[in-house]
Formats: structure tokens, sequence, C-alpha cells
């Protein structure tokens, strides 16, 4: 049994609900992330208390204007699993969240705390045919490398994903969060449940656009750095 079905085995059909509006969370990754409002940090504490479930969602857009009652959000989420965790004095939280699974939100539930809650279904990816996988992954070994070039450590650990045997929907949910494409791209990816789609998808971005430029000092980190809520 993977980490993630041990994880999933405490999901019963709902979930906490952590918005944001810049960040777009995948399965088979770990995003860092330091809570401070008052809402998440009783997210946290109930969350630790109890599943240790997650599902980071990406607020659409004109959130500002509503962000501290309950703004819109995209219907397609990631469930995660908070893998491990830090209580501050002052009881703010870092922690790292373990993508696990697509969702999709059914149902916004009554408010009973301060943060949100949702009913969610599971979503499963369907999968390519052998063949068309296999092809799939060699453009994107051909085309991949560019983006990480020059950026040391992630360009190693690109590599060797590339010569990895993952899957190759794994292997496009963890390109698709460590490249630097647009969160709406992004979002489109996570929608995106048909693997073969994903990866023509994702390779169609790499096509047309170019890869930026290798950094002067500071590397590209890989997985990226905390991101505040």
């Amino acid at each position: 049994m993977t980490e993630a079905q041990v994880s999933l085995k405490n999901f019963r059909g709902t979930a906490r609900l952590f918005p944001l509006p810049n960040l777009v969370l995948f399965p088979s990754v770990i995003q860092p992330l330091h809570i401070f409002e008052p809402r998440y940090r009783q997210m946290m504490a109930d969350a630790l208390d109890d599943d240790r479930l997650l599902a980071l969602v990406l607020l659409r857009p004109g959130w500002e204007e509503d962000y501290h009652l309950r703004p819109p959000v995209h219907a397609v989420a990631c469930l995660g699993a908070i893998a491990n965790e830090e209580c501050l004095a002052d009881g703010r939280y870092n922690l790292l969240l373990h993508g696990l699974q697509r969702v999709r939100i059914v149902e916004e539930l009554p408010a009973e705390k301060l943060y949100r809650c949702a009913r969610v279904e599971l979503l499963e990816d369907a999968a390519s045919a052998a063949g068309l996988e296999c092809a799939l992954r060699e453009e994107l070994a051909l085309r991949m490398p560019a983006w990480f070039a020059g950026h040391g450590a992630a360009q190693q650990q690109a590599e060797q994903l590339l010569e990895a045997s993952l899957p190759l929907s794994a292997l496009c949910d963890i390109f698709s969060f460590a490249l630097p494409l647009p969160t709406k791209a992004k979002q489109g990816l996570l929608e995106e449940l048909d693997v073969t789609r994903r990866a023509r998808r994702l390779l169609t971005y790499l096509k047309e656009h170019k890869p930026p430029p290798a950094p002067q000092s500071a590397e590209r980190r890989f997985p990226p750095e905390f991101s505040p809520n």
C-alpha cells in the first residue's frame, strides 16, 4: 500500500478547504506552507487532531473583494496530507503538505468553523495507452531539460525524474508544479483527468514558450519555497 493510499484511508468524503490565490497543488508533490491567519490556525489544529487532510484550492479571479469571507474557488482542488508540521510559540504553523489526489468540490458545507469545509469526490486519472505513453515520455525528455538548464540541483533532479520509472501522470504533475507556468495554466493541468491530454497540454506550453534564463546566482528551488496563506 502506498503512502497516498494510507493517508486516504482516513478520507470520509469531506475536506477542509485551504483557498490560496496563486498556488496550485498537484498529486505526488510536497509544498511547504506557512500558516498565520486565525481561521487557518484553527483548520490546522483540527486537521492534526483528525485525518491530517487539507484540500488546497485556487481562488477564482476577483477574490480580493471578498477574501476574508467566502470568495469563489475553482471546483477542482488537490487533497493533501500533512506530512510534517511545526507549531510555533505564537500559534503559527510551518508544514509540508503532500499532494495525494485530485478532488472535485460537490458542495460547500454550512459554516461551523472559522474556515471552510466542503463535500468532495475523489477524481481518478484516465491512463494513456502504453505505446502512446512511451512516446509522450520521450517528448517530455526531449523538451524538459532546457527549462532546468543552469539550475544546479534542480536540473539534476529533473534529469533523474525523466530517467525514473514514474507513471506519465505523476511525471506531468511534478513538472506542472515545478515549472514557472502561469497559475491559470497550472489549474488547467490540474483539472485535466485524461493523462494523454494532460501531457499534450504541458508539451504545447513548452513548445510555445521560451525557457526562463538561467539564474545568475540563486538556484531555482525544487520544490518551491514556503508559501504563506
